[in-house]
């Protein structure tokens, strides 16, 4: 049964891939206990899914309990591809992990999967964090994982147990145990604070990176997760600048004659790309982050910027106006073979690389309207995901299935966003502050 949701969600994923012009609707629907998905005109109706609270004897286990499962349920039900179904319900109260549900229970109130686990204080002060996965109908066990840690880990935990769901029963992994950097701003727009900020994809944990004595801009995670890249103007002229989540150490990474931008790290870490500006000409470099040996990759009396590589190192996709207007191209990852894909209505920006490589998000701008998209790497099939007043700075989630930027409408700060590749699941990401350039960084290790 299980199989055949994974089966009928490839097959959706497939669809989207083919970019149909008319917009199409993937429905779940159960009949006799049978479970399948029809695609009809555009999103995916979501699955119902129980998660209980997680047992738990102590108060303090209990509270861990509830929040984990809390946790669990929002991850699924932002994803769009599931719907947690009301504890309220819920015929059967579980009381013993190890004993199978009574399924019928379940059916009752179409629960297509159930999510159940416990919390065990240990002796040495962590706790045990376990979980079962249920296919209802099928009656059977799907997965069931068990984590000991230390207690204030829990949340990171439930987002561990979210990926593990979403991938039994879609057949791709998950990108809920993650990270977002982005500049954090606040103040008067005429005295802008910039600063970096991380926080879980789901705006919780938020801590500042670097203080307000300097702006930032454009941060990107390494394929690591333990490394950013990021423009600073901290010595006065605009530096690419790298940061070790680690240590907190931060350095230059070169001391050129011009301003340094856009950076951006190779897929296996060992290098970056980025912008160098030299008398009013931008150009695209890469250097190797243990010789520092730079490489320029173009060589034109345009500005060339925003560089992104495709998952296997072997092209890049940039920005340039030397064909009049900002457009986007791709060459090979040693310069050659440099050719234009993005021909349609409008100026286009911020092209990046999908890890799964198959796509390029996009900003475009046209009528007064800012919109995020995506295309081919040949540049067919370019479709348009939002658009609004202003959209702009697409990142991708790991699994190349959510596209991540920042909005800003008229008169107010800009704000962070998420909408996936159907277009119809947008979404507002919850920040402290005002929020832009956002960047996702991999599962973390």
């Amino acid at each position: 049964m299980m199989h055949q949701f994974r089966t009928l969600f490839a097959a959706f994923v497939a669809f989207c891939a083919l970019f149909a012009a008319a917009p199409a609707f993937a429905q779940q629907t159960t009949g006799g206990g049978r479970l399948h998905v029809d695609i009809e005109e555009g999103h995916l109706n979501p699955m119902p899914v129980a998660a209980p609270d997680f047992l738990a004897a102590s108060p303090a286990a209990q509270q861990i309990g509830r929040d984990v499962a809390s946790v669990i349920r929002a991850d699924l039900e932002r994803s769009a591809l599931f719907r947690p179904i009301d504890q309220q319900a819920f015929i059967e109260r579980i009381g013993d992990l190890n004993v199978p549900p009574r399924f019928a229970d379940w059916k009752i109130i179409d629960a297509q999967a159930l999510v159940v686990g416990q919390v065990t204080p240990l002796p040495d002060g962590r706790v045990r964090i376990e979980f079962r996965l249920w296919d209802v109908f099928a009656e059977q066990s799907l997965a069931g994982f068990q984590y000991a840690t230390t207690p204030d880990n829990w949340r990171r935990i439930a987002h561990r147990i979210a990926d593990q769901i979403y991938e039994q029963l879609t057949g791709e992994r998950g990108y809920f145990d993650t990270r977002i950097v982005f500049v954090s701003e606040s103040g008067p727009r005429t005295r802008r604070i910039k600063r970096l900020m991380v926080m879980d994809q789901d705006g919780a944990n938020p801590f500042f990176l670097t203080g307000q004595d300097a702006m930032v801009l454009t941060p990107r995670f390494s394929p690591s997760a333990q490394m950013i890249t990021y423009m600073s103007f901290e010595t006065g002229a605009p530096r690419v600048f790298l940061y070790n989540l680690e240590t907190n150490r931060r350095e230059v990474l070169g001391d050129f004659p011009g301003m340094t931008f856009s950076p951006r790290f190779n897929p296996d870490g060992s290098g970056v790309v980025f912008t160098l500006d030299m008398n009013g000409n931008s150009e695209i470099f890469s250097m190797d982050l243990r010789s520092r040996q730079r490489v320029r990759l173009t060589n034109q009396p345009a500005i060339d910027t925003s560089p992104s590589y495709s998952p296997d190192g072997s092209q890049i996709t940039f920005n340039s106006d030397r064909g009049g207007t900002p457009q986007i191209y791709v060459m090979n990852r040693d310069g050659s073979g440099q050719r234009r894909i993005s021909f349609g209505d409008g100026r286009y920006s911020t092209p990046v690389w999908s890890p799964r490589g198959d796509l390029i998000a996009f900003t475009r701008q046209g009528n007064g309207r800012f919109a995020i998209g995506v295309m081919r790497p040949d540049g067919s099939g370019e479709r348009i995901l939002t658009e609004s007043y202003l959209d702009e700075a697409p990142t991708w989630s790991p699994n190349g299935r959510v596209i991540m930027f920042f909005r800003e409408e008229r008169g107010r700060g800009p704000r962070l966003w998420s909408v996936d590749l159907t277009g119809r699941n947008l979404r507002p990401v919850s920040t402290q502050t005002d929020a832009s350039d956002p960047a996702w960084s991999p599962l973390l290790p």
